[in-house]
């Protein structure tokens, strides 16, 4: 389809438009950004980008067009709106704090559920005007009910307040709101980030969330039309959520400059992660960072290869755009054939398509360069492709200037040395996952080598393991101490209640990575004592 005949297609009957949310009301501005309908940028990347820019310039207008691929626009933030968004955060988070816990905890995480019930499929399809497959939203959808469950919401209450009866005192270890909270989520997943770290609301903190200019549409229909009501219905102050659309540099610098500002939860890779913590901790902020993985999975001989395969197609799962897939494979090396041979048969069933498509799970990639320049590198130092390794069109066909990559499978002999491979030592963000083979040795010797290999890896996001021996899985679980999740013969990616989703150790999450709870990490530890009747004081 050409530019002209965009211009003159038939406007969508489902339009969403939103300004700036600020203290409950929506602040519109001088300029929007917009959004096209995937489908088309598949079809034509190059006239709807074009129309994308003739939009966010000005040089037309939504009432002056007749297309169904503009399925929505965001307004965005000036400096005077960022500065608004704060001061409102500030305000209400000195209000909100003193909300009891069964108010912020349980009312919004239980109405918040409901909502995630009422709006399923709403949130759903604006997960795939964000490039998501539809399975895949789904799953994202799954996690943020998880979040909101009874086993959730009482483990997060149980450590925001612990009382004891000490000899006649109140002994109280309570976790208080640090207060400000901003959020600055990724290109790739906004929307799911943003309800992520709606969470910290349920500390009693105030959030200011960026939505990005690139995809800003579900973070803004998060906030407007899913969390906010919440928020109202429970009494909250209107300050308590807001929410801008920006580029990230010049509010993240307003962030760090702001005295209103006590965290900063940061999604983005790990180089330019470690940087900005150090920013923050110069200007006296708590960095919250969500960085990169790559993760490992280990598969003992014992285990059942079938049920293995599938969790382990997991890592080509949006092509490998997500950071909690697995991103390597151990494989004991009696059973590497067969396991090989199974993952090859797993991942023949993956198809690209539309993201609205049902049974799709492959994600478009935008810089084959640097899969191919991976890819050559593994091969250059001695693995072996055993599946994929070329470029796919929509139809499924191979295509080098397709916009989707294969489901790539490599072999890697030997564990030592195995991290000099940039496809091993990094994570890769594409469809490639590295199978390695250990040398031949003793069970326990090849035992230790793994903890080690694992525990030495510079991220620590998840691991997973495979094991039916349970002395392993024992060993395992008590040696292992990299990674903010570790699953045992379970799906890598699937939620599960109460235990984190996110968060982790390394490059992950940096120097005071751990898994996270936004609502606990946005929270500072402090004890309390009260002596209900006044007495001369004891000091031991």
């Amino acid at each position: 389809m050409t530019a002209d005949a965009l211009d003159n297609a038939v406007v969508s009957s489902k339009f969403y438009t939103y300004g700036s949310y600020i203290a409950g009301q929506n602040v519109h501005g001088e300029k929007w950004v917009h959004v096209i309908e995937p489908r088309s940028m598949l079809d034509d990347s190059f006239a709807s980008l074009s129309l994308k820019r003739r939009l966010d310039s000005g040089e037309i207008a939504i009432p002056d067009l007749d297309t169904d691929l503009v399925v929505g626009r965001v307004a965005v933030a000036d400096g005077d709106t960022v500065a608004v968004a704060l001061a409102a955060a500030a305000a209400a988070a000195r209000e909100w704090r003193t909300f009891p816990l069964a108010v912020r905890i349980d009312d919004f995480l239980e109405l918040l559920s409901d909502k995630f019930d009422e709006y399923g499929a709403e949130l759903t399809h604006l997960l795939t005007l964000e490039g998501h497959p539809r399975e895949l939203a789904e799953w994202e959808l799954s996690g943020m009910r998880t979040y909101c469950r009874p086993e959730s919401r009482d483990y997060f209450r149980e450590q925001m307040w612990r009382e004891f009866d000490v000899e006649g005192r109140r002994h109280i270890v309570r976790r208080q709101p640090d207060g400000v909270v901003c959020l600055n989520p990724p290109a790739n997943a906004p929307m799911a980030s943003a309800l992520l770290g709606a969470l910290s609301i349920a500390a009693g903190n105030a959030l200011v969330v960026r939505a990005p200019r690139s995809a800003p549409l579900g973070v803004m229909f998060a906030v407007n039309e899913v969390i906010a009501p919440v928020l109202a219905e429970i009494g909250a102050p209107s300050g308590v959520l807001n929410a801008l659309c920006g580029d990230p540099e010049p509010l993240l610098d307003a962030w760090l400059n702001s005295p209103r500002v006590d965290d900063i939860m940061y999604f983005g890779s790990s180089r330019n992660g470690m940087q900005f913590e150090r920013r923050c901790i110069e200007a006296r902020k708590k960095p919250i960072l969500e960085l990169a993985g790559n993760d490992v999975v280990v598969v003992w001989k014992d285990s059942v290869l079938e049920h293995v395969a599938q969790a382990l197609i997991e890592a080509f799962y949006g092509s490998g755009q997500l950071c909690m897939i697995p991103n390597q494979v151990i494989v004991h090396p009696d059973i590497a054939e067969e396991l090989l041979a199974e993952l090859v048969r797993a991942a023949d069933g993956l198809r690209v398509g539309y993201p609205d498509e049902s049974d799709v799970l492959l994600s478009p990639v935008l810089r084959h360069d640097k899969f191919f320049a991976c890819l050559e590198d593994a091969v250059t130092k001695g693995a072996t492709v055993v599946a994929g390794g070329n470029g796919l069109a929509l139809d499924g066909t191979q295509d080098s200037a397709g916009f989707f990559l294969e489901p790539t499978i490599i072999r890697v002999n030997g564990l030592e040395n195995s991290r000099e491979l940039d496809a091993v030592r990094h994570e890769t963000f594409y469809p490639l996952l590295p199978v390695i083979v250990p040398e031949p040795a003793e069970d326990q010797v090849l035992l230790d080598a793994v903890v080690d290999f694992v525990n030495s890896n510079l991220y620590g996001l998840r691991n997973s393991f495979w094991a039916r021996d349970p002395e392993v899985v024992d060993y395992l679980l008590a040696h292992i101490v990299n990674g903010g999740l570790l699953k045992f013969n379970d799906s890598h990616i699937a939620f599960g209640a109460a235990l984190p989703s996110h968060g982790g150790t390394g490059l992950t999450g940096g120097a005071f990575g751990e898994a996270n709870y936004p609502g606990l990490r946005t929270t500072h530890l402090q004890g309390v004592a009260i002596v209900a009747e006044q007495a001369r004081p004891k000091y031991r």
